[in-house]
């Protein structure tokens, strides 16, 4: 699990930071609200805890930032800002908790795990059937992660983009692996018996005389 975190105060930064990576998590600090969204356009995160007072931009705009681009992210507002006012500030924004300072590291390592857990379990939930994510280079079947190749997971990113859509080996070729490739096509017939051990069912069709197409199948 990735973690954003936004905290200005070093001090707080370092102790909180420790707790969280001796509980397995990998964090990765912002000290003003500018960094942490550069972070968030370059990285994948499954939690952002945001301090609110911090230099440049406010942990509130980065929160808006997030539940706009990146909805499902996770969410927890650290902060010493107790009035009423902030707190409905940050759950209008959709925040998933507000924790104020000074807090128990052990308390806030848990408040994390408990809505990480819920917000793995609602995630589950909502993938039914045959699900890719382009930006982790993962495929999930009813949520279930599949156990891919990365050519395996680009040749049925291409081939799920365009269901019912007829592709030759050149094409499949040249959407994966680029012109550079000097190897033999039938590389992807390889790749396409590989993935139909793989899959649940038989997403990928043979097109007689052309190649390939994805067209989706009912499993229930």
């Amino acid at each position: 699990m990735q973690i954003l975190f936004l905290e200005d105060e070093p001090t707080i930064q370092e102790v909180l930071t420790e707790y969280m990576k001796l509980q397995g998590y990998h964090v990765v600090c912002a000290a003003d609200g500018e960094s942490a969204l550069k972070l968030l356009k370059t990285q994948q995160f499954d939690m952002a805890v945001l301090d609110i007072m911090v230099p440049k931009i406010s942990g509130l705009e980065v929160l808006r930032y997030i539940k706009e681009e990146q909805p499902d992210l996770a969410t927890i507002m650290l902060t010493a800002l107790d009035d009423e006012t902030t707190q409905v500030q940050a759950f209008n924004l959709y925040a998933d908790d507000y924790v104020i300072k000074p807090v128990s590291p052990i308390i806030l390592l848990k408040r994390m795990e408990t809505i990480l857990r819920r917000v793995k379990k609602s995630a589950q939930k909502e993938q039914h059937g045959l699900v890719i994510y382009d930006d982790s280079y993962q495929a999930f079947y009813n949520g279930v992660p599949l156990e891919l190749t990365l050519s395996e997971f680009l040749l049925l990113q291409v081939l799920k983009r365009s269901p019912n859509r007829a592709f030759t080996r050149e094409q499949l070729i040249l959407q994966i692996f680029n012109e550079d490739y000097m190897g033999n096509d039938r590389i992807i017939d390889a790749h396409v018996k590989n993935l139909r051990k793989k899959l649940p069912a038989n997403f990928i069709k043979t097109v007689i005389g052309v190649g390939y197409q994805y067209q989706e199948v009912d499993t229930e």
